[in-house]
């Protein structure tokens, strides 16, 4: 049997079975991959060029963007290649780094979202108070808080996952390196330790969902003492889908990391990390843009001022 020192590379879980599925599953997910770069990298670069997004939401909202690409951005390239190539094989430093990046861009892009709940909760709630408890210094505290959380988050696992002597095999059943597959090739009872990180990881997770919902509570019961319909309307339809996705999110990551083993199946394991790894950094570009009329506005001047450059034409006033 082979120990973790003599394993140069891992054989992911193929897409498909047949070559024909797999070139589909190439192109399903090359269409998702660039929507995402390309609603992710629009709301980053609109909110970096103009003025008027210089605010804590939009600045939140920027941090999101760009875990939200770096994120989408290590998994599927290699799921892709590997589909195009018809091949299965990763490195074994591939998949450290393909765990470690991963476990730092969900951790913060998840400490985020806590942070614009809380953000949209000061604002709705707490007007007043508004650019007291959210300065510029706070912000940025903020965020390098919620990345730095990424950071010791991803440490912790992928050097405590990859210090377990692995014997059993190196097929890992899913289509990239995830902690709970890796850790069934272990053959040492170690992995205790990084079971017990999961589940410390998890209630943490937890704790800031609770703190999110507990948010949004406040915000809907604000929202329904708004006088006008059409505020209310508006402030609903704005909330319900972050609500929506983050949810999708936290419960799919949840099933993955601590569904019992009697219930796992490639087909599950590949459509639960789907869910909270592919799906939540492709929608939400749509989902914090479509109703958002300021970053609509932000992004048609934007594109206006580039096609009238690439036209050679002089500047219009917008």
């Amino acid at each position: 049997m082979p120990n973790s020192s003599s394993i140069s590379e891992f054989l992911l879980l193929a897409l498909a079975d047949t070559r024909q599925l797999q070139l589909l599953h190439f192109w399903l997910l090359l269409g998702i991959y660039l929507a995402a770069l390309l609603g992710n990298g629009l709301i980053s670069t609109a909110v970096a060029c103009d003025h008027r997004l210089h605010t804590p939401m939009y600045f939140f909202l920027l941090n999101l963007a760009l875990l939200g690409l770096g994120c989408i951005s290590t998994t599927l390239p290699k799921a892709m290649a590997n589909a195009l190539w018809h091949t299965r094989a990763i490195s074994y430093a591939g998949c450290v780094a393909q765990v470690f990046f991963f476990l730092f861009f969900l951790s913060a892009e998840y400490s985020i979202l806590t942070i614009m709940s809380y953000d949209r909760y000061v604002a709705i709630c707490k007007p007043l108070h508004y650019g007291t408890l959210l300065g510029s210094r706070a912000c940025a505290t903020m965020a390098a808080a919620a990345w730095g959380t990424g950071v010791l988050n991803s440490v912790l696992h992928t050097a405590n996952t990859f210090s377990l002597p692995l014997c059993q095999d190196n097929a890992v059943d899913q289509f990239f390196c995830e902690i709970p597959h890796i850790l069934k090739l272990s053959c040492s009872d170690a992995y205790l330790r990084e079971v017990g990180l999961i589940v410390f990881s998890a209630l943490a997770l937890l704790g800031c969902f609770v703190f999110i919902l507990f948010s949004y509570v406040q915000i809907f019961r604000a929202v329904l003492r708004m006088p006008s319909v059409q505020g209310r309307h508006k402030a609903f339809s704005t909330c319900l889908p972050h609500l929506a996705v983050l949810s999708l999110l936290v419960c799919s990551a949840f099933f993955a990391y601590l569904k019992p083993p009697s219930i796992s199946s490639p087909f599950l394991d590949q459509l639960v990390s789907f869910l909270y790894s592919v799906v939540p950094p492709a929608l939400n570009p749509l989902i914090y843009s479509i109703r958002n009329q300021e970053l609509k506005d932000a992004l048609w001047k934007l594109m206006t001022k580039r096609l009238l450059k690439a036209m050679n034409c002089p500047s219009l006033s917008i």
